[in-house]
């Protein structure tokens, strides 16, 4: 007997929103000669480049993409993992410790890679708190479940 409702949506809810994370802009960082847009793969220099000013990408964060991209993945692949509620749970709480780490090594970079840099974050920067949310819910909508299906065999 598998129940599957609500953990469901909450874990679409989830995966959206790292995707956001990992394909939208984060912020800018304002320094007192350039002006560089934060993404999940770098820094990157804003504006057209005039009379021989740099262009292109400043500092590259493959690793922040490929720990956001992956943890969207593994939230994604939790959905479809409704047969089996024990390894559906534990895949659940990595997803957490995903996205504590994306979110974690996303800010160690905002404020701390470019030096004499201030940070302006954007709406975006708050997806994985809204992700976390969303999984800790569908953590409990995933226990609740359990409880109910622990319920019904002990009737039997």
């Amino acid at each position: 007997m598998v129940i599957q409702r609500w953990q469901s949506l909450l874990l679409l809810v989830a995966a959206v929103m790292m995707a956001c994370f990992t394909f939208c802009s984060l912020g800018q960082v304002q320094t007192t000669d350039y002006s560089f847009d934060f993404t999940s793969l770098g820094f990157e220099y804003e504006g057209d480049a005039t009379d021989g000013a740099p262009s292109g990408t400043f500092l590259s964060t493959w690793y922040l993409f490929i720990i956001s991209l992956t943890t969207t993945l593994v939230v994604l692949i939790d959905i479809f993992l409704f047969k089996n509620l024990a390894l559906q749970k534990k895949v659940c709480l990595v997803s957490v410790l995903m996205i504590i780490a994306s979110a974690a090594s996303a800010a160690c970079l905002g404020y701390f890679a470019i030096e004499n840099g201030e940070i302006g974050w954007s709406s975006v920067a708050l997806a994985p708190f809204i992700a976390l949310c969303a999984v800790i819910l569908a953590y409990s909508c995933m226990q609740r479940d359990h409880n109910k299906l622990k319920a019904v065999d002990r009737i039997r």
